[in-house]
């Protein structure tokens, strides 16, 4: 069943922001990278309410699909999506909140 997201509150982002917050590699043209939260926010409303990316409403705290996806391939790639799932940041995770 899908649920509903409004994005991360600050406390929840607290809690990746260290596991996810790298410096992005110095571009020397274009458009800076698009902030960490924000591409959290977008992949986590994909993931929650089950919708397709191209259905992520636009605003503030969104970024576009194709961004989203590109940082969800280099996560993937730079072992990011797997400290997100390592048992010690997830205790870590637990002990912030308790």
């Amino acid at each position: 069943m899908a649920g509903r997201f409004e994005g991360l509150s600050d406390l929840e982002w607290k809690l990746f922001e260290d596991v996810i917050t790298k410096v992005g590699e110095k571009r020397e043209r274009g458009m800076p990278h698009a902030p960490f939260r924000h591409v959290l926010n977008t992949l986590m409303y994909v993931l929650i309410t089950g919708c397709r990316p191209c259905d992520v409403p636009r605003g503030e705290i969104w970024v576009s699909k194709s961004s989203a996806h590109r940082w969800l391939k280099r996560w993937q790639t730079d072992g990011t999506l797997e400290r997100l799932q390592n048992a010690d940041t997830r205790n870590r995770i637990r002990d912030r909140i308790n």
